[in-house]
């Protein structure tokens, strides 16, 4: 049983035969028969690593630029994003930026690197959307749940959680651009009590920088707060399950963390 992990998305069994994948790095006995495993049962999946020991219970397995989870027996075949819910770190997402900085972190593979059970379609997620093919309004949002901040012609809009890692990141490389940015905060990692006190805060920017900071916000009013919950209703219609997720301003999206020079780039491509 897993103590400090929790993974979401789909769980499917593996139950193909045929085929052989090469794997370019393994690691140990466990890894080496994993890998004769999934050759036989994922013959279409080219295998790139298998790591056995970095989360108790399950194998990661990266192909390409893609990360998926087996058991050590090779049976279950789990598509998803781990998180350490002591740490709050999405390790999935931590794994796809090392593997390639542009990676689409906010889904943990792309659709189309590995099959489905059957061999014949790819498995889908919710979060691997093609950057800008997934588009949404936000038109009707309340302004109550925004914090807009920065001053530049071009807008986008981030829903974001305060303790997730790769939202700071975020937050620090739009700080740098000639853009404005509206903050719609949501509680992924259960952090809605921090996003009552920024939205409540006499000053929201510098709460907002604080609280990426994991500092004290400073006094708190009474305030409405329903705009917040019009952001995590509106995450929960449009499959919003990771953070962060940009929205520009002719309502294209794109999960998780992106550089700047790519923002840069995408945001002029705006309708």
């Amino acid at each position: 049983m897993l103590r400090r992990t929790i993974l979401f998305m789909s769980l499917a069994a593996a139950v193909l035969a045929g085929g052989a994948g090469a794997i370019a790095h393994a690691v140990g006995d466990s890894e080496g028969s994993l890998s004769k495993v999934l050759a036989v049962r994922l013959p279409k999946t080219p295998l790139t690593a298998i790591d056995c020991a970095k989360i108790e219970g399950l194998c990661e397995v990266q192909s390409g630029a893609n990360l998926f989870y087996t058991d050590r027996a090779g049976r279950f075949l789990m598509v998803g994003r781990v998180y350490d819910m002591e740490t709050r770190h999405d390790l999935t997402a931590a794994r796809l930026l090392e593997i390639s900085p542009e990676t689409l972190v906010g889904g943990a593979a792309k659709a189309a690197a590995i099959e489905s059970p059957e061999g014949s379609s790819p498995t889908t997620t919710s979060q691997s959307v093609a950057a800008g093919a997934e588009r949404v309004s936000i038109a009707d949002l309340p302004a109550s749940g925004a914090i807009t901040w920065g001053s530049g012609a071009q807008t986008v809009t981030v829903f974001s959680d305060f303790r997730c890692g790769y939202c700071g990141q975020l937050h620090q490389a739009l700080a740098g651009m000639n853009v404005t940015v509206i903050e719609r905060p949501i509680s992924v990692l259960g952090t809605r009590s921090i996003s009552d006190a920024v939205i409540c805060s006499q000053d929201r920017v510098k709460a907002v920088e604080k609280a990426y900071k994991h500092e004290p916000l400073g006094p708190t009013r009474r305030c409405d707060t329903s705009g917040l919950d019009a952001n995590e209703g509106f995450a929960r219609t449009h499959g919003f399950t990771g953070t962060p997720v940009i929205v520009r301003s002719d309502g294209a999206v794109v999960h998780g963390y992106r550089p700047p020079a790519f923002l840069a780039a995408w945001l002029k491509e705006a309708r």
